[in-house]
């Protein structure tokens, strides 16, 4: 019996992918002249592109759920998940048609069409294809940029206070004068008293003996 742990994780991210998608700008009717300059300004951004891997994304770690709980079944379990992916492709339509009812409520007529003609233009399509590099290479600038301020203020800022906070100059120390913290010279340690050598015994008496 092959286990479906993980599934119902992956059912769910799909859920709220179209709830974000279908929730809000289904909601509100749009006109068919609307959905027609929205659907052209948006092939003109091609911002709809990134979409285009959601579905093998979730299949792809569908498969890999699914295949490392049932190892045994992983040719099964890979086949079976792209079939289905593959009878589910065709909704890629509704959110496509989601995202012309999104723009289409937040611009007019005549700005989406100002949008699509920009785009398909040679500038427009230089704009999206060399405008993520050139942003990047700005934020750089502005890096470094903000850096270099960031010094000059603090130098600048430094040397302008200088001449408002005056700091009082120590009192020069007198080269004759003992230092404050010197400490005063040690005694000479005293020398221990000789010892003293005891007195000498007196000498026995000596005895006169007489002669016969």
């Amino acid at each position: 019996m092959i286990k479906i742990t993980g599934l119902g994780r992956f059912a769910a991210a799909t859920i709220v992918l179209s709830g974000l998608a279908f929730g809000s700008a289904s909601a509100q009717d749009v006109t068919d002249e609307q959905i027609k300059a929205a659907r052209a300004a948006i092939n003109a951004l091609g911002i709809t592109n990134q979409f285009d891997a959601i579905l093998p994304n979730l299949a792809e770690q569908l498969k890999s759920t699914m295949i490392q709980a049932n190892p045994n079944f992983g040719d099964q379990i890979a086949a079976t998940v792209d079939q289905q992916a593959l009878a589910l492709a065709p909704r890629r339509a509704d959110l496509e048609r989601e995202a012309a009812i999104t723009y289409a409520k937040a611009f007019s007529v005549d700005e989406l069409k100002a949008i699509s003609e920009f785009y398909t233009s040679d500038a427009g399509k230089k704009l999206l294809k060399d405008g993520p590099v050139a942003t990047r290479e700005l934020y750089k600038a502005a890096d470094i940029w903000s850096q270099g301020i960031s010094r000059d203020l603090a130098s600048q800022s430094n040397d302008a206070l200088a001449k408002i906070v005056k700091v009082p100059a120590a009192p020069p120390v007198a080269d004759d004068a003992p230092a404050a913290d010197a400490a005063p010279a040690a005694k000479p340690a005293a020398k221990p008293a000789a010892t003293a050598k005891p007195a000498a015994k007196p000498a026995a008496p000596k005895l006169t003996i007489p002669a016969n």
